[in-house]
């Protein structure tokens, strides 16, 4: 028997995304599990639907209006993960600029606190 693809677990959404990712070069995980606590302070494993191994992102193609995707942010934020949230049924061409939007206010936010850091390290020394 014949291994299955990681593609044929995925929706339609999610395949946009990751051939987007593919065609970027960017290298990604898919449903990696996460630990949170949520809002009641009970343990509980997530598994966002892409982790950017190089970024230390991870992405959540929202698929359903119904979903209560802010709650999920929130908890998110709460446990120090950094998921942008993607919905592509809302445009189908807007989440690449959102997409393109968040990672380079992620990485620049990353990229200052790593500065400040190096710069008390610095004033130490």
């Amino acid at each position: 028997m014949q291994g299955k693809s990681i593609y044929d677990q995925m929706t339609k959404p999610e395949k946009e995304v990751a051939s987007l990712l593919k065609k970027l070069g960017i290298q990604w995980f898919y449903e990696q599990p996460v630990f949170v606590w949520d809002e009641n302070k009970r343990p509980r494993v997530w598994a966002p639907d892409f982790y950017l191994t190089q970024f230390g992102i991870y992405l959540e193609v929202c698929g359903s209006k119904k979903f209560d995707y802010e709650y999920r942010r929130k908890i998110f934020d709460k446990n120090g993960y950094q998921v942008i949230f993607l919905h592509l049924y809302k445009n189908t061409e807007k989440w690449k600029t959102h997409l393109f939007k968040y990672l380079r206010l992620f990485l620049n936010h990353r990229r200052r606190k790593l500065y400040i850091s190096l710069s008390r390290c610095c004033q130490v020394l």
